[in-house]
């Protein structure tokens, strides 16, 4: 696994040993973020579940502002200091060994971007999106943005094809699924009538891990 694009392009990143993460394939990452390139300069990222926490840094090495990355296990989150350090980028990030539930339950952080890939076949990915409708503020989005800018609010969930289901009526809509082989992306944006708002930004308080 390596990061494909940007400042860090090419740099190896380590592995989590085991099976306890869920990594993304180089060739996802790629098209996964030439969706992703026109909205990922200057945002503020969460990486939840974040593994290896290659999402998260290909994010950084193309332009994201900052990344929070969130794991509750001990040799993930080695992992990804010891990453972050190989490609120059902690300076931009932070690291938790924090429940990613309850991060989300309590944070009174918002972010432009949030990826969510849970472990498998534990329907985890639709308790964080029950989390999300419930809490819209932890969805940055500028309704004064230009028509050619990023006004931030974008889910991507990463999950196995079997365990999709779709959600019911809320203030997060499905706008596009990407499936490649036993990956699926689903990208979720504010409804219209979306009730949320700024937020604080990372270093502005956090009501949790630090």
């Amino acid at each position: 696994m390596r990061v494909v694009a940007g400042s860090a392009k090419g740099r190896e990143l380590a592995m989590v040993p085991g099976r306890t993460t869920r990594p993304i394939m180089d060739r996802v990452k790629a098209s996964l973020f030439d969706i992703l390139r026109p909205r990922i300069e200057g945002v503020d990222v969460l990486d939840v579940f974040a593994g290896s926490g290659g999402v998260g840094i290909e994010a950084l090495s193309q332009g994201a502002a900052h990344c929070t990355f969130l794991d509750l296990e001990p040799k993930a989150v080695a992992v990804i200091r010891k990453n972050l350090a190989a490609t120059g980028l902690a300076g931009r990030a932070s690291v938790h060994q924090f429940d990613a539930l309850r991060f989300l339950r309590t944070t009174p952080q918002s972010f432009d971007l949030i990826y969510v890939a849970p472990p498998q076949y534990r329907d985890m990915w639709v308790e964080t999106m029950a989390i999300l409708a419930g809490r819209p503020g932890l969805l940055r989005r500028r309704d004064d943005a230009p028509e050619d800018e990023f006004a931030g609010g974008l889910v991507v969930v990463q999950i196995h094809p079997k365990e999709y289901r779709e959600l019911g009526p809320g203030p997060l809509r499905e706008t596009r699924q990407k499936r490649y082989g036993n990956t699926l992306l689903i990208f979720y944006e504010p409804a219209p009538d979306w009730p949320g708002g700024e937020a604080a930004r990372p270093d502005e308080g956090e009501a949790g891990p630090r």
